[in-house]
């Protein structure tokens, strides 16, 4: 056995006995674990996609803690090289679940990102933490935020290219927002292209993108790299807003019912552990730093998921509202209400042509019983409706109530 195979069982093994010590086995948990027949999980050990993000967390967290042996799984976190890879695997049942951009499964059941697919969205990982960096360059001219972005580019008459991560995924529909919002149409005053999140950095320091939107640690690594600046967060867009899903397809939530549950139950708990405090999102972006995980410093990671900002110009701030993964159950409930907004979005920029029945296909994919159900086991406090009501940056507020006026009404479109 190697000395790094041996770190990394020794990390693993500190990990989870802190983990199961803190915990406890409540009574509840025990009657998942050691219930049997229906209520035993079908399928013992399941593969779960990721991407190297900080969102990735709370899924491997509850690998390296060993929550999910609590409730009689094994996830087996695989790291993918970009989403149209995570969405290819979980259409063809290679991964079990993923990490997974909300918009993206919302897209695959549609079939407008891909192969037509019946999907599912077991619960949202995290809230926040994303941003919109433009590269130094445009900085350098001025462009620090929307509106001087809005300026530079009617008074430089070229080309502006901005990059996303999927097309129909939250950061695709987070550029789009802000640079409407700002007076800028995406689709008709800029070039968009797709990069997978670890590639941005490189892409913007040989002149590929003027600007991005992708999730962290890559908007902080832009700053510690000296090529570009944070010019919005997410947050800024949306305050909590809903992020990466834990994602699934139809199919296997029928065949292996009890499997989804226990996997959905393990992974609210290490969200929960990682929110529980400073030392144990410490110990986190130690964790997911590795190479086997996000593959960057420990600083690109730990800075952000405090609420440390700093924008590359010099300005710092702390931020309320920075990337959480439970916040007392309030982050993982799959609210009916954000599955919906990411369809409004994508009739507004054209990907679907027409209104979908909004409610029906977010009744079809989220699968709210079964996480009521994973709540209980975890002890996860639940929403009392499967609506929310929000404010975005705007000022134009969605409630989810009449999705097909919402997405008519903007006045910057496809």
């Amino acid at each position: 056995m190697t000395d790094l195979l041996k770190s990394s069982l020794s990390r693993r093994a500190v990990l989870q006995t802190a983990a199961v010590g803190a915990a406890g086995i409540s009574p509840a948990l025990r009657s998942m674990v050691y219930a049997g027949g229906s209520d035993a999980p079908e399928k013992t050990e399941v593969k779960i996609g990721f991407i190297p993000l900080t969102d990735c967390a709370s899924v491997v967290m509850a690998a390296e803690l060993g929550l999910d042996k609590k409730y009689g799984v094994k996830i087996v976190p695989t790291k993918e090289a970009s989403w149209a890879g995570v969405r290819d695997k979980l259409v063809t049942g290679e991964l079990d679940f993923a990490h997974v951009l909300y918009g993206l499964i919302y897209g695959v059941h549609l079939g407008v990102s891909g192969p037509k697919k019946d999907m599912a969205v077991l619960m949202t990982l995290n809230n926040n933490g994303q941003a919109i960096t433009l590269s130094k360059k445009l900085a350098d001219k001025g462009a620090v935020d929307g509106p001087s972005l809005a300026k530079l580019m009617a008074a430089e008459k070229r080309e502006y290219t901005f990059a996303q991560t999927f097309p129909t995924g939250t950061h695709a529909m987070w550029l789009y927002y802000w640079m409407a919002a700002n007076g800028i149409n995406p689709m008709k005053d800029a070039k968009v292209i797709t990069v997978p999140p670890p590639q941005m950095v490189a892409n913007m320091r040989v002149g590929n993108m003027d600007g991005y939107s992708v999730g962290e640690p890559w908007n902080h690594r832009a700053i510690i790299d000296g090529i570009g600046i944070t010019a919005a967060t997410s947050q800024d867009i949306w305050k909590d807003h809903p992020e990466k899903v834990l994602g699934t397809t139809g199919d296997f939530v029928k065949k292996y019912p009890n499997t989804a549950r226990a996997v959905t139950a393990a992974i609210l708990e290490a969200g929960k552990w990682i929110d529980a405090g400073l030392q144990n999102k410490s110990k986190m972006a130690e964790t997911i730093a590795a190479k086997s995980y996000v593959n960057t410093s420990v600083d690109a990671i730990n800075q952000r998921i405090l609420g440390r900002y700093q924008n590359g110009l010099g300005k710092t701030w702390d931020d309320p509202n920075y990337m959480k993964f439970f916040n007392d159950g309030a982050v993982n409930f799959p609210y009916l209400s954000d599955g919906m907004w990411f369809l409004t979005q994508h009739k507004r920029w054209g990907l679907l042509k027409g209104h979908p029945d909004y409610l029906a296909v977010a009744k079809e994919i989220n699968q709210i019983d079964l996480y009521k159900q994973a709540a209980t086991a975890s002890k996860t406090p639940v929403p009392k409706d499967v609506m929310r009501t929000s404010k975005l940056m705007d000022g134009v507020v969605w409630d989810g109530k009449d999705p097909k006026k919402y997405a008519d009404g903007f006045k910057v479109k496809a």
